[in-house]
């Protein structure tokens, strides 16, 4: 299976996923997953780290690659998908992960109860 994290379920996860849900953890520790990090999710964690309101790893690429995750760059297709979706989510970093969803076909892992509103699959 393939599965896109949501910002926060990243952190959880790189912090060892004592605040993932059980469900969450399972798909995300079963090797034989495909676990996705999206460019959107480091670019929101830099910019919140800069302003100090998060505590993440200095190398996050190296935390990723770690923990045997692999990078999803933001392409041009679900930059136009955007131009479609509703607007049940404000917040542009999720607004582009619900669309690499969509474009790949794949759940994503939040327990951001907004993500359900659209037509994918949430695993929590």
């Amino acid at each position: 299976m393939r599965v896109l994290l949501d910002t926060h379920a990243l952190i959880w996860a790189l912090e060892g996923g004592s605040n993932l849900s059980a469900t969450a953890r399972a798909v995300v520790v079963d090797t034989d997953n495909d676990v996705l990090v999206s460019a959107a999710s480091a670019w929101e964690i830099a910019i919140k780290r800069a302003l100090g309101k998060l505590d993440v790893p200095d190398n996050l690429t190296s935390a990723i690659e770690s923990a045997g995750f692999l990078r999803r760059p933001i392409g041009f297709a679900e930059c136009a998908r955007l131009l479609t979706l509703p607007q049940h989510h404000r917040d542009p970093f999720d607004r582009i992960l619900i669309a690499q969803a969509l474009e790949d076909g794949i759940p994503i892992v939040t327990c951001d109860e907004q993500f359900s509103r659209y037509p994918i699959q949430v695993i929590w």
